[in-house]
């Protein structure tokens, strides 16, 4: 399809776009590593597949992605690697927020944000500030993120309301419990998309992926290109979501 979109490309082979994408973008040391390079080598130049993958988003109509920069364990990592990381991570946006604005893009953050450094912590509101009115796609990074320490939080954030009386117990549900949650306003994640080949989901997002389809691929992040994407979308058109029910061949 020659000169074609990729949103044309997608409607010709009539993919199902998921509203929300989330991504584990895995295997920026393992390419680092592979060439003979500082682990942030391989953070740097999976900067540049990050930036790929949100346009290609953008253009095929996803409302949500969802990434996971920094986990709640990476702190676990030499120091020097996890300064270079946080330091990349706040120079990107800070270099990348005009364009996203200009992209229509709204940018927000989840996690345990109050534990990064101060410097950190303003880019990422200025971000959000900068972009709070835009209509686009919606670019969720997630920073110093766990997602059982999302449910903690959440938690935490329930039992403040039923000791302050706002909430009985006994009326607690999901949707309830999900309102406490870091980003309640964006819709469930729809595709799981996990590069590197790892087959895990890493502490990502637990609440949010209850039914999302796993898609894993054996391409290291850096090397993630827009026909990667178009691959994922494949495997998951051809998934039958069925939410626990049955087959709808089944009757």
């Amino acid at each position: 399809m020659e000169g074609a979109t990729l949103a044309d490309q997608a409607a010709a082979e009539g993919l199902h776009i998921p509203r929300h994408i989330a991504v584990v973008m895995d295997g920026n040391g393992r390419w680092a590593q592979q060439r003979g390079l500082p682990r942030l080598a391989g953070h740097i130049e999976g900067r540049k597949a990050t930036k790929r993958f949100v346009q290609a988003s953008a253009e095929l109509g996803v409302e949500v992605v969802s990434l996971y920069a920094f986990s709640t364990e990476n702190w676990s990592r030499p120091q020097a690697e996890v300064e270079g990381l946080l330091a990349l991570i706040e120079n990107s946006l800070r270099e990348e927020l005009r364009e996203l604005d200009e992209a229509d893009v709204v940018f927000r953050a989840s996690g345990r944000l109050s534990q990064l450094p101060q410097s950190l912590q303003e880019m990422l509101a200025a971000g959000r500030k900068a972009t709070a009115d835009n209509q686009g796609l919606t670019l969720n990074l997630c920073l110093n993120y766990g997602g059982r320490a999302e449910i903690v939080d959440a938690a935490r954030a329930v039992a403040t309301a039923v000791h302050g009386g706002e909430l009985e117990p006994q009326d607690i549900g999901e949707n309830d419990f999900a309102r406490h949650l870091y980003a309640p306003e964006l819709p469930d994640v729809e595709l799981l998309l996990r590069p590197g080949g790892e087959m895990r989901v890493s502490n990502f997002l637990l609440w949010e992926i209850a039914y999302a389809e796993l898609v894993v691929l054996d391409v290291l992040w850096p090397d993630f290109e827009r026909e990667h994407l178009l691959e994922a979308l494949r495997i998951f058109t051809r998934r039958e979501r069925r939410f626990g029910g049955v087959p709808q061949s089944i009757s």
